[in-house]
């Protein structure tokens, strides 16, 4: 059996449309994806709410899970209603009640060439008790590492995908940040501009209205990050969208990270390490604390994903 320490209440998987037992799953070491990274996924979750659990934005997930295909030039043996009603039944196969669910599309077994042209494109769903990702203390704010590391640029790469070779930059910078003492690592972009976390989208707040940037600023754009920008609009709260620099974020009142894992979570102190010649300096964003502004952002969006503002039902699926 496989230790599941990791993975609390993950019982079966969805793998090309069979349900298995989590531990009966096998990859072979040729596996096209393991070597190249050519794969996509999603990170997608859902709630307990009063009417029972519910997914938040499937279908804007799963379109994104299309289009990063394509971006890979997958051919997609399933429909997106297939892959709908699949995510939905591993939750329901798992007893989930809230759960994190990843979808993964991958280049399987077949060739090891860099073009995957004997490699079939292979789905499998999973899903899992996880609760915050950075632990309820990130709730009081959380340290920031500006990595010397710049983002992959958007000249580069179709940003709209969300690739899982593009992670390992991630991965890397969240492994520095964490060996430094911090708690997420924060990268800039090749003109120098704030990009986004390894895995999150960032605002920053002023003068009570919050601002993001866009994809040309080579991001991902979330789809949590989507649904702040519309919920403060709802909120009476002012939104723009433009390049955010260092000096924006260090003269900041307040600033947060967006993303299905992270949901929204303050950002309280931050280290800049972007230079690698210039010592590191830390710097204390607004109060130290978590802000008003992101206080009821936060507050807002987690009553909606648990089904307590009606007005957000659209948002919604639920699993049954």
């Amino acid at each position: 059996m496989l230790d599941t320490t990791s993975f609390p209440k993950a019982k079966k998987i969805w793998s090309m449309g069979k349900i298995h037992p989590w531990s009966d799953t096998t990859l072979h070491a040729m596996t096209h994806a393991l070597h190249y990274g050519t794969s996509t996924f999603e990170g997608i979750r859902a709630y307990a709410t009063p009417a029972g659990p519910k997914i938040f934005r499937l279908p804007e997930h799963v379109d994104r899970f299309f289009v990063s295909a394509g971006v890979l030039k997958m051919t997609v043996p399933y429909t997106k209603e297939e892959v709908t009603e699949a995510i939905k039944l591993v939750v329901r196969e798992n007893e989930l009640e809230s759960c994190y669910i990843r979808p993964l599309f991958f280049y399987g077994y077949g060739n090891l060439g860099l073009i995957p042209k004997a490699s079939q494109p292979t789905l499998v769903i999973s899903a899992w008790e996880w609760s915050s990702y950075m632990g309820e203390a990130a709730l009081g704010g959380i340290k920031a590492f500006i990595s010397p590391w710049r983002r992959v640029h958007h000249s580069q790469l179709d940003m709209r995908a969300k690739l899982g070779g593009v992670y390992v930059q991630s991965t890397i910078a969240g492994l520095e940040a964490r060996a430094l003492g911090v708690d997420e690592a924060l990268f800039l972009n090749i003109e120098g501009h704030i990009a986004e976390g390894p895995g999150e989208n960032l605002f920053v707040v002023k003068n009570g209205g919050i601002k993001t940037n866009d994809r040309t600023e080579s991001i991902l754009e979330g789809i949590t990050r989507t649904s702040i920008l519309e919920i403060a609009k709802d909120l009476g709260i002012k939104t723009s969208i433009g390049p955010i620099t260092i000096d924006d974020l260090t003269k900041a009142d307040e600033a947060f990270f967006t993303g299905t894992a992270v949901e929204v979570i303050p950002v309280t102190q931050l280290i800049d390490g972007s230079d690698r010649n210039v010592p590191k300096r830390e710097t204390t964003i607004g109060a130290g604390k978590p802000g008003p502004i992101s206080v009821r952002l936060r507050k807002a969006y987690m009553d909606i994903v648990r089904g307590a503002d009606p007005k957000y039902d659209r948002w919604l699926t639920p699993i049954k």
